[in-house]
């Protein structure tokens, strides 16, 4: 088998390479008649084409057969045989030379025999080699076939057999007349050209805008065209032209009289008007950008579409600056967004657009929404009635100002008393106004509308007012928080290309000291204009899950950060720094945290225990390290200044601004007793039960404990989040195992790694468990969210108005003596933690007394 399929190969491969120049040829030769050539060339060149195609043709056939050499039966086993290693076939015909009648050589003859025997089965069919690119370098062969396949789609193979009549000249007519015919349905349809010979049937449905092209062959009057699908009452030409088209534009027939002729009736397919409507409700972000989805059909495809949005009148509080009639206003008019690519006839969009600006920003509005398509037809949407999106303000003179803007758009005669709320306002700045800029912005807008009364205001001058007042309501709502987020935003850019440079850690401890301050600058600002409570009435919708991150775990994350950075670890660094700057970006501080505006709850109280096992754990990792170092120092320490060396004993008598470290360790440090009545020397000279393996070890020991009584006393709380903690808790509380291991058996390195691997496992389990408890929060307030009113605890809260008099709303917030009451009783902490840093950023003090006060930084 595998000799007879290498022998039909072996033919294949030589008919190919003697006879392709044949079949080039004669596709070359049969493409242009198949198109039909020989009907409109001259008879001619009809003739010298025929005598140059036999001639090329001809001598191509001959010259192939004279190269064609028929495979033999031993060609084939020659080809098989050389794809064998070894040549076996050969060598089973070959004939013993010497030894033949010795017994010893002839066994030896008739072994190798045998073997080639067997690799003889190992005989595969040889494949043929069809290449001609060595023959065809230029490819003329593909030309060949390329012709020939569109000659099939485009042509006939029956035009071939009307070249004897175009050779001969004989006249069309003694077959007698003849017609051909095309219809070409519009482009946006799709769909492809038919050809009106190959119709046998006599109902023909097309698309409206049809065109019909059509041919007539023979003596002019043998055949005539009668239709009535066309419509045309003018410019009709003779029904016996040769060659007519028209367009499809009712229904009717189309009559080919004389001989051969043929009656088609032709009917209309129905072309449906495009669909459109509202998929889903209207969305906003925090800034007030709308995004409306909406779905839109048609059976051919829509090419355009627009949504109209008119103000709902019917539906407007007309009270304050829009009782009077407002000035006239045209309807909104945008253009729907089409797919680039892909299907038109069924799809899926949203329509986005910012109307912050807009007069009629948070107004009732209708929108409604058409879409049109080829043929013209429109097709509609019900209006949806809606409240058009627009950048909600929650200060209150930010809200205050904004009012008197919208009053300004709604109506120029607004104008007066706009100046007079405005001034009413301004009555008090030291008590509304956190600077004297906002102030002076609004006088100079007051000023500006009361030069206006006598001669009423202009467009030029409206539009330059609004402008100013929008610029201010943000300038009010965003305060110093858009200068602490800029400030934050500076600090993290710096620091980030100092790890890109290779900064010294002198300038790594300054750009994270300065990281530092800005973060603590803006989450403060976050908290004194945090937003009002979502269960309130004046909240914008916000389906974004808010990210609760506590003040020691973005410490604790920074710290990390600057412990790579001196490593020399940046990329890993650079990891956690994108990390943070993605915890900033969805920073919300919540009222009340941090225990002081009520009773924890019992995920609370988890977070803050898991938090301490952290720092204990950190606590506990700082002082086997000191214990490492003093390991390995130790033969270095006699004859050595003092202070010189890391973990050594601080410098005897050294100055510190007043502040002079004590010389001895605070008793049971790293238990989680963090006592703050003085400042202690963390320099490692601990006695018997803070220094050696063993109470490390019995103290890893207590802290693992501790994380199994945690974890055992963890809420009951469900989702993703709450199973990544508990997997996230049992992997430190492993590391924990291993770390106390390691230190009962004195190897320290070992026990670092692993309380290394420990408190990012706590970390891990930190941040999991903070999102579990939001999330399974979320659920809680989702299910009990009613309507009663009040305060937390359902009591009526007192009657609040802004600075006009009017009510706030349940959610209306405005800085009270409450605020200003508890910055003077947190002023002297924020003194003390202000100067620990001034001290900690100090790179000339001794690097003990500089790891001291890192350490109280992460503790307070």
């Amino acid at each position: 088998m595998p000799v007879l399929l290498t022998r039909l190969g072996l033919i294949a491969e030589r008919l190919t390479q003697a006879f392709w120049p044949f079949w080039t040829v004669l596709f070359f030769t049969l493409a242009p008649l198949m198109m039909g050539w020989q009907d409109f060339l001259p008879l001619e060149v009809v003739w010298g084409y025929g005598v140059a195609v036999l001639v090329a043709l001809a001598w191509t056939l001959y010259r192939g057969a004279r190269q064609m050499a028929w495979p033999t039966n031993a060609q084939a086993i020659a080809r098989v045989d050389a794809r064998l290693p070894g040549r076996p076939i050969a060598a089973l015909n070959d004939v013993q030379a010497i030894g033949t009648g010795d017994a010893a050589s002839e066994a030896v003859w008739n072994a190798h025999l045998i073997r080639m025997e067997q690799k003889t089965h190992d005989a595969r069919a040889v494949e043929p080699d069809l290449r001609l690119s060595s023959n065809d370098p230029f490819g003329i062969r593909y030309m060949a076939v390329l012709v020939m396949v569109i000659a099939l789609l485009f042509g006939s193979i029956w035009r071939v057999g009307s070249v004897a009549d175009a050779a001969t000249g004989a006249d069309i007519l003694a077959t007698g007349p003849v017609w051909e015919g095309w219809i070409e349905p519009p482009d946006y349809t799709g769909k492809p050209t038919l050809y009106l010979a190959d119709i046998i049937a006599n109902r023909v449905q097309v698309a409206q805008g049809s065109f019909i092209t059509l041919r007539l062959y023979g003596d002019v009057g043998g055949l005539s065209v009668s239709e009535t699908v066309s419509g045309r009452t003018e410019d009709l030409g003779a029904a016996t032209d040769q060659q007519q088209g028209f367009e499809v534009t009712q229904e009717g027939e189309l009559l080919i009289v004389g001989t051969g002729g043929q009656t088609w009736k032709f009917l209309l397919l129905e072309d449906a008007e495009p669909t459109v409507e509202l998929s889903g409700p209207i969305e906003a972000d925090a800034q007030g950008e709308m995004s409306q989805p909406f779905s839109a059909t048609d059976d051919y495809g829509v090419i355009a579409g627009t949504a109209t949005i008119e103000l709902n009148l019917a539906e407007l509080p007309r009270r304050h600056g829009l009782a009077i009639d407002g000035d006239a206003r045209d309807a909104i008019l945008l253009d729907l967004p089409m797919p680039f690519s892909g299907d038109r006839a069924d799809f899926e969009e949203l329509l986005i657009d910012d109307f912050s600006e807009h007069p009629w920003a948070n107004m009732p509005v209708t929108m409604t929404l058409q879409v049109e398509d080829a043929l013209g037809q429109v097709g509609s949407s019900e209006a949806q009635q809606i409240t058009l999106p627009g950048r909600r303000f929650f200060q209150p003179i930010a809200r205050a100002v904004i009012e008197q803007r919208r009053d300004i758009l709604w109506a120029k005669a607004n104008a007066p008393r706009v100046a007079q709320v405005l001034r009413a306002i301004s009555n008090r700045p030291d008590e509304l106004f956190p600077d004297e800029t906002t102030y002076l912005r609004l006088r100079y807008i007051i000023r500006r509308l009361e030069n206006m009364e006598t001669t009423g205001l202009s467009d030029a001058v409206q539009d330059e007012v609004v402008l100013a007042l929008w610029e201010l309501a943000v300038q009010l709502e965003e305060g110093s928080l858009a200068n602490a987020r800029a400030r934050l935003e500076r600090a993290q850019e710096r620091l980030e290309e100092a790890m890109r440079n290779g900064a010294s850690d002198e300038e790594i401890a300054e750009l994270m000291q300065e990281l530092r301050e800005a973060t603590n600058d803006y989450m403060q600002m976050l908290a004194q204009n945090a937003e009002p409570n979502p269960n309130g009435t004046d909240q914008p919708d916000n389906n974004q899950e808010s990210n609760n991150i506590s003040q020691d775990e973005l410490q604790a994350l920074m710290d990390r950060i600057q412990e790579l950075m001196e490593e020399g670890r940046m990329a890993e660094a650079m990891e956690l720094m994108e990390q943070l700057n993605e915890l900033m970006e969805n920073l919300r501080v919540t009222e009340g945290e941090g225990g002081e505006g009520g009773p924890q709850t019992p995920g609370q109280q988890s977070m803050e225990d898991l938090a301490e096992t952290l720092r204990d754990q950190q606590d506990l990792t700082d002082e086997a390290f000191r214990d490492l170092q003093e390991q390995f120092n130790q033969g270095q320490q006699d004859g050595q200044q003092q202070g010189q060396e890391p973990g050594q004993q601080g410098q005897d008598g050294q100055e510190g601004d007043g502040n002079q470290p004590g010389q001895e360790q605070g008793q049971g440090q790293g238990q989680g007793d963090n006592t703050q009545g003085g400042l202690t020397d963390d320099n490692g000279q601990g006695g018997e039960g803070n220094g050696g393996p063993q109470s490390l070890a019995e103290r890893q020991q207590a802290l693992r404990d501790g994380l199994n009584q945690l974890r055992n006393g963890l809420p009951g709380l469900s989702g993703d989040a709450a199973d990544n903690a508990e997997q996230s808790l049992e992997r430190a509380e492993g590391a924990m195992d291993g770390a106390e291991d390691a230190l009962r058996n004195g190897d320290l390195a070992e026990a670092i790694d692993q309380q290394a691997e420990a408190m990012d496992a706590l970390r891990d389990g930190l941040r999991n468990l903070g999102q579990a408890l939001a999330e399974n929060q979320m659920d809680e307030l989702q299910e009990g969210q009613g309507t009663q009113t009040g305060n937390a605890e359902g009591r009526p809260e007192p009657e609040r108005r802004d600075p006009l008099g009017r009510q706030m709303g349940n959610t209306g917030q405005f800085g009270s003596e409450e605020s200003m009451l508890q910055d003077e009783i947190d002023r002297r902490a924020e003194e003390l933690l202000q100067e620990l840093r001034s001290r900690s950023a100090d790179q000339e003090r001794p690097q003990i007394e500089l790891d001291y006060l890192r350490r109280l930084l992460e503790r307070f």
